[in-house]
């Protein structure tokens, strides 16, 4: 494995919460004397240094693929971190009381991705019986039990707490806007629809209803939209007009007649 020494020292000694820390005893390699050295564990590394207030570490153990067990040794409170394979060196670890050795025991044998892993796959089995267990949610369909889901983004949430569109028709002028369809029923009238709002004011007329074209009316549109550009504007100041006289009509027959 290959590693960036700058970048393991500032890692080591950056603020970053560390997950245990402590002086323990480290026996060396070749000689079986123990020295007293400064841990730092974050993640799955190990950093040991010569003195609590070093500026880099002596070296660091990457924590995978290891076992970490009780080992006899002449110092007490002793531990091993061991690793697979017969070339792979076992690393002898005492603390200075029982509790600082279990402490560190519990610690170190989290400390790995493959225990982590573990973990979530726990969690994800637990999170699926909750939620087939629960009163209508995934105990009553009939899917099987697939891969743990991460909940809706804000977005999609946003979309599911949107309120359903009404039922009722919407209002323009106070009166419901006009149903063309044959057969179909009208909304009842409102206080405000009978021709003078609640307040006795005069309400404007409400919107004509939609002209029904026969056929050849709608191709002869269809064929004069397609010769000139201005049929819009055409149109546009034929139905302004028919509106100008519906209401003037209006307007006569709420005046009465005249004498």
């Amino acid at each position: 494995m290959k590693l960036n020494e700058r970048s393991l020292a500032f890692y080591a000694t950056c603020d970053s919460p560390a997950d245990n820390s402590g002086f323990l005893y480290k026996r060396g390699e070749r000689h079986t004397a123990y020295h007293r050295r400064w841990f730092v564990l974050k993640g799955n590394m190990l950093f040991y240094f010569e003195e609590r207030d070093s500026r880099e570490p002596v070296g660091v153990i990457v924590l995978e693929g290891c076992n970490v067990e009780l080992c006899d040794s002449a110092e007490g409170f002793a531990f091993a971190i061991r690793f697979g394979g017969t070339k792979s060196r076992t690393y002898v670890l005492a603390a200075e009381s029982q509790a600082a050795m279990e402490s560190w025991v519990k610690s170190l044998s989290r400390a790995s991705f493959d225990y982590m892993r573990l973990v979530v796959r726990e969690l994800e089995k637990q999170l699926q019986e909750m939620s087939r267990g629960l009163p209508g949610g995934c105990g009553d369909s009939k899917e099987l039990p697939g891969p743990w889901k991460p909940k809706p983004s804000g977005l999609e949430q946003s979309r599911e707490l949107l309120p359903a569109l009404p039922a009722v028709l919407p209002k323009e002028n106070g009166c419901a806007v006009w149903n063309n369809v044959l057969g179909a029923e009208r909304p009842p009238d409102t206080p405000g629809c009978a021709g003078h709002d609640e307040d006795g004011s005069p309400r404007p007329p409400p919107l004509p209803p939609r002209r029904r074209v026969s056929n050849g009316e709608a191709a002869s549109a269809g064929a004069a939209v397609a010769e000139s550009p201005s049929t819009f504007y055409r149109l546009h100041e034929q139905y302004s007009r028919e509106v100008a006289r519906l209401r003037q009509d209006w307007q006569q027959k709420r005046r009465g007649p005249q004498p």
